[in-house]
C-alpha cells in the first residue's frame, strides 16, 4: 500500500489522499466482507497501480506535446518576425522585445503583438507594391501598344522576399519615368494631331479620316485611350511629313503657276480686273511655306483653277508670241541692217517659229533670248559707231571719186553748157575729198584693228571683213597709181610718135592724117582694155558701180595730152580738127601704124 502513497509536493495530494484512501478503505472492507484472498487483492491493486501510471503517462505526454507545440509556435513566430524584418528591409522594430523571459506562453504572448504589427505592415507594403507594379504594367502596355481590350493579364506578382522601401522607391522611380514618358508621348501625339488638323485644313482634306486611318484610338469620338506606341508615333510622323511635303509641292506648284500667270499677264497686257481673280495665287509668291496656314489656302480646286487659267492663256499667248517674235526679229534685223552687221539666218528663225507652233520652246525664255540679242546688237552697234561714221565718209568719198573719174572721162566737161560751172565746182571739191581718202583709210584700218583686238572678233561690213575691203581698196589704188605711171610713160612715147607723124602731115595732109587717125583710134580702143580684172566682193558690195582703174588712168592722160596738144598746135599752126584728132589719139595707148 506504500506504493499508492502520493507525493506531498503535488498541489492535489490532499485531495488524492482523501479520495483514494477512502476508496481503498471501502475496497478493503468489501474484500474483508467477501473474504477475498490475498493474491486477488494484490492483483487488483497492481492493476490499479498500472492504470494510474498510464493515466499519468498520458498526461505527461500530453504536457510534453503542448510544450513542444509552444516551443514551435514561439520559434515560428520569431522566424516569421525575423523574415518580415528582412523582407521589409528593417533591422529592428521598436515594439519587438529584445530579451524574452518567463514561461513559453508569456514569451509567445509578448512576441505576438509585434508579429501581428509586422504582418499588417507587410500587407500594406504588398498593397503598395501591387499598386505601383500594376501602374507600371499598365503604362508599359500602353507604350508597347497593347490596348486594354486585348485581354492582357491583370494579376501582379509581388516578390514578397524583397519588400524594402529601397525596392519600392525603385519601382516608384520607374513608374515616374514611365509616367513622364507617357506624358511626353501624349504631348507628341497631340502635337502631331494638331499638325494634321492644321495641314489638312490648309490643304482642304478630312483630318478625321486621316487620323482614324492612322489608328482609331486617336479619334476623340471613339472614346478609347490613345495609343502612344512607337509604331503609332512613327505613323503620325510619316503622316505629318507627307502632308508637309504635299503642302510644299502645292506651294511650289502655285508659285510656278503664279510666275507663269504674271509672265503671261505682262506679255498680253491683261487688265487689272482679270488679274484680281487670281490675286490669292500671286500673294503666295510673297509668303514662305511656314506663313501659309490659312484654311483652304492650298486646295486642289485652287490649283486646278490656276492650271486651267494658265492653259487658257498659253493658247492665247502662242498666237501673240508669233507677233512679238516677228516684231523683235524685225527690230534685230533693222539694227543689223542699219549698222551693216551680220543678220541672223532665215533658216534659224524659221526653226524657232516651228518650235513656237509646236509649243516645244519656252516663250519667256525665247523673248528673253531675243531681248538679249537685241541688247547685244545695240551694244555692238554702239561700239561700231565711230568706225561706221568713218566708213560712211569713206563710202561718200568713194562716190565722189567715182563721179570725178566719170567727170574726167567726159570730153565736153569744159564746154559752155548749162550746169557746167556747177560740175566744175563739184570736181574741185571732189578732188579735195579724194585726196583725203588715203589718210581716212589708214585711220579706219587702225581703228578696226583696235576694235577687233578688244572684241576678239572680226569686224564685218555686210558680212564681209572690213579690213579685207580696206586692204583690197589700197591694193586697187596702188595698182591704179602704177597704171597711171605706165600711162605717163606711154604718153611720152606717143608724144614723140605724134611729133614724127606731124612732120609727115605737111607733105600728105589729108590722106595720111585720115589713115593715121583711123589706125590710131582703132589701135587705141583695141588696147584700152581694163588692166585690173581682179574680183572683189567687198568693193562690189560697198559701191553699186565698180571703178575702172584703166578708165581713170585714161582720163588723166587725156587731160594732160590735151594740154600738150594745144602747145603743139601753137607751134606748128595746125587746124582745129587736127587738134581734136591728136587729142583723141594721145588718150588711148596702143601701137601706131607708120
Amino acid at each position: 500500500m506504500v506504493s499508492f502513497q502520493i507525493p506531498l509536493g503535488m498541489q492535489s495530494s490532499t485531495l488524492l489522499e482523501t479520495s483514494c484512501g477512502y476508496l481503498l478503505q471501502e475496497l478493503q472492507m468489501i474484500w474483508d466482507e467477501v473474504g477475498e484472498d490475498q493474491y486477488e487483492r494484490e492483483k487488483v491493486l497492481l492493476d490499479l497501480e498500472q492504470e494510474c501510471l498510464e493515466v499519468y503517462r498520458r498526461k505527461v505526454d500530453s504536457a510534453n506535446t503542448s510544450r513542444a507545440r509552444l516551443h514551435q509556435e514561439l520559434a515560428d513566430s520569431e522566424a516569421e518576425f525575423t523574415h518580415l524584418l528582412l523582407s521589409l528591409g528593417e533591422r529592428s522594430l521598436p515594439t519587438r522585445p529584445e530579451k524574452m523571459a518567463g514561461t513559453l506562453k508569456e514569451q509567445l504572448d509578448s512576441i505576438t503583438p509585434a508579429l501581428r504589427d509586422m504582418q499588417l505592415r507587410k500587407a500594406e507594403r504588398v498593397k503598395q507594391f501591387k499598386s505601383v507594379q500594376g501602374q507600371i504594367q499598365k503604362i508599359s502596355a500602353e507604350i508597347a501598344g497593347h490596348s486594354e481590350y486585348e485581354g492582357l493579364p491583370s494579376t501582379v506578382k509581388v516578390n514578397e522576399n524583397d519588400l524594402s522601401l529601397k525596392k519600392l522607391e525603385e519601382y516608384q522611380a520607374e513608374l515616374q519615368r514611365l509616367q513622364n514618358e507617357k506624358s511626353d508621348r501624349l504631348r507628341t501625339v497631340e502635337k502631331y494631331i494638331s499638325a494634321i488638323h492644321n495641314l489638312s485644313a490648309t490643304l482642304g482634306m478630312d483630318s478625321s479620316m486621316i487620323i482614324t486611318k492612322v489608328h482609331p484610338s486617336l479619334n476623340e469620338l471613339c472614346g478609347m485611350s490613345k495609343n502612344i506606341s512607337d509604331g503609332i508615333l512613327a505613323k503620325l510622323n510619316t503622316t505629318v511629313e507627307y502632308l508637309q511635303e504635299e503642302k510644299q509641292k502645292r506651294i511650289e506648284r502655285l508659285h510656278q503657276l503664279g510666275k507663269a500667270l504674271k509672265n503671261v499677264w505682262n506679255l498680253m497686257d491683261t487688265p487689272y480686273e482679270d488679274r484680281q481673280l487670281f490675286s490669292h495665287v500671286m500673294e503666295l509668291s510673297l509668303l514662305s511655306p511656314a506663313e501659309v496656314n490659312d484654311s483652304g489656302r492650298l486646295t486642289l480646286h485652287i490649283i486646278e483653277q490656276a492650271e486651267a487659267e494658265v492653259e487658257r492663256l498659253d493658247q492665247l499667248k502662242a498666237s501673240k508670241m508669233k507677233e512679238l517674235f516677228l516684231k523683235k526679229q524685225i527690230e534685230l534685223e533693222d539694227i543689223c541692217h542699219k549698222t551693216h552687221m551680220e543678220i541672223p539666218s532665215r533658216s534659224e528663225m524659221h526653226n524657232i517659229m516651228n518650235l513656237i507652233n509646236s509649243g516645244e520652246i519656252d516663250h519667256a525664255d525665247l523673248l528673253m533670248s531675243m531681248d538679249e540679242q537685241i541688247a547685244k546688237a545695240k551694244e555692238e552697234a554702239s561700239s561700231r559707231k565711230v568706225i561706221m561714221e568713218k566708213v560712211e565718209k569713206w563710202v561718200i568719198a568713194r562716190d565722189e571719186e567715182r563721179w570725178l573719174e566719170e567727170y574726167n572721162m567726159d570730153e565736153n566737161r569744159y564746154s559752155v553748157t548749162r550746169g557746167a560751172h556747177k560740175n566744175l565746182k563739184r570736181a574741185e571739191k571732189a578732188r579735195v575729198i579724194v585726196n583725203k581718202i588715203p589718210a581716212l583709210v589708214d585711220l579706219l584700218i587702225a581703228k578696226t584693228k583696235s576694235w577687233e583686238e578688244e572684241r576678239r572678233k572680226v569686224f564685218l561690213y555686210d558680212e564681209v571683213p572690213l579690213l579685207a575691203m580696206l586692204e583690197e581698196y589700197n591694193l586697187l589704188r596702188q595698182e591704179k597709181e602704177e597704171e597711171k605711171q605706165r600711162q605717163r610713160e606711154k604718153k611720152k612715147v606717143q608724144a614723140q610718135v605724134v611729133v614724127e607723124q606731124e612732120n609727115l602731115f605737111t607733105t600728105r595732109p589729108t590722106t595720111s592724117f585720115r589713115r593715121l587717125s583711123n589706125r590710131s583710134i582703132n589701135g587705141g580702143f583695141i588696147n584700152a582694155t581694163p588692166v585690173n580684172r581682179r574680183p572683189s566682193l567687198g568693193i562690189q558690195q560697198l559701191e553699186s558701180n565698180s571703178i575702172c582703174s584703166a578708165t581713170q588712168g585714161i582720163s588723166l592722160i587725156k587731160e594732160r595730152k590735151k594740154a600738150e596738144g594745144r602747145n603743139t598746135r601753137s607751134r606748128h599752126g595746125l587746124s582745129h580738127p587736127m587738134e581734136e584728132t591728136v587729142s583723141v589719139v594721145s588718150t588711148f595707148p596702143g601701137p601706131l601704124s607708120p
